[in-house]
């Protein structure tokens, strides 16, 4: 097949959602009822003014509520209805689903977590591999889907560190030592050639690097 090497790449934005009153202190995973503070509903505000002026292809976001709030000012400044996406969802955490952290972090358990996530799963819940392989699959979809276009995904941090590792060619092993912060803007570039990079990760001020436009970092 001949690749067309002037066509412009797929940059999809990977958003993390803004603060909720637990952020820090819980483990929420896929309870349902869980929204943002005011201060996240401020950088939800912020978020879409940093987006103002691209030309979105489309906006996709997690079913949870606090993703869908973050997604919800760009939507309305855009003109675009929200996709809602299963495969961009948080981890499913089983058992330790809406855990303190401080308790949690006393497990045996939790060292696997942090040294060797590739390992673990989560009781009664999703594997590490698992989460990665969906979240993976998921954005590979919306990109060809979305050919050429700026796409805006909100999600989570665990589904977007997993994707980061992916796409830069880090093991999963080393995924808890990306930082993405609530509200940030990862960009991902998919090619015509059918590779993949980063090009810009957990930006949370000013102009989004790896944009049209933006330059490159």
């Amino acid at each position: 097949m001949d690749i067309d090497h002037t066509a412009p790449s797929t940059l999809l934005l990977l958003v993390r959602h803004g603060v909720t009153p637990t952020t820090g202190q819980v483990l929420p995973g896929r309870a349902p009822g869980l929204h943002l503070s005011e201060a996240g509903r401020e950088q939800a505000r912020a978020v879409a003014q940093r987006l103002e002026g691209l030309e979105l292809a489309a906006i996709y976001t997690s079913p949870m509520e606090r993703a869908r709030e973050t997604a919800a000012p760009a939507a309305e400044r855009s003109g675009l209805e929200p996709v809602l996406c299963g495969g961009i969802v948080e981890c499913d955490f089983g058992e330790w689903t809406g855990g303190q952290l401080t308790e949690l972090s006393r497990l045996p358990e939790w060292k696997t977590v942090q040294q060797a996530p590739s390992t673990f799963r989560f009781p009664g819940g999703e594997s590490f591999p698992e989460m990665q392989d969906r979240m993976v699959a998921a954005l590979e979809a919306i990109a060809a889907r979305h050919r050429g276009g700026v796409v805006a995904c909100f999600s989570h941090a665990d589904p977007i560190k997993a994707a980061v590792a992916h796409l830069s060619g880090r093991p999963l092993d080393e995924f808890q030592k990306i930082s993405i912060d609530p509200a940030s803007v990862t960009v991902a570039e998919y090619r015509p050639d059918g590779t993949t990079a980063v090009v810009g990760t957990n930006s949370t001020v000013g102009p989004v690097k790896g944009l049209r436009g933006t330059g490159r970092p």
